[in-house]
């Protein structure tokens, strides 16, 4: 896994992209499972928006979708890398076992 670093408009850093293989309700279910982390906001209508926010090792993350993948932005864009590739690492773990 490689880390992407682009910026967006309200200063997010968006670190990895992952294809959507399994519904936002199994990812929701994923992210709790990871230690420590906690979900601030899950949202899903089912027809125009769906997001989870939530928060791990003392930083806030957004997964997204854009164009069949989930797109996965940390607020604080200078939130430590190894922090980055363990969350993107742990999700993709979902996508290869579905």
């Amino acid at each position: 896994m490689q880390l992407i670093d682009r910026r967006t408009e309200d200063g997010s850093r968006h670190f990895a992209s992952l294809p959507k293989t399994c519904t936002w309700q199994a990812l929701c279910e994923h992210v709790l499972l990871l230690p420590g982390a906690q979900i601030a906001n899950f949202v899903a209508s089912g027809v125009a928006e769906a997001w989870i926010e939530f928060t791990h090792q003392g930083h806030r993350f957004l997964v997204s979708e854009q164009g069949g993948q989930f797109r996965f932005l940390v607020r604080d864009p200078q939130c430590p890398d190894l922090i980055l590739y363990q969350v993107a690492t742990y999700c993709e773990g979902l996508s290869a076992s579905t």
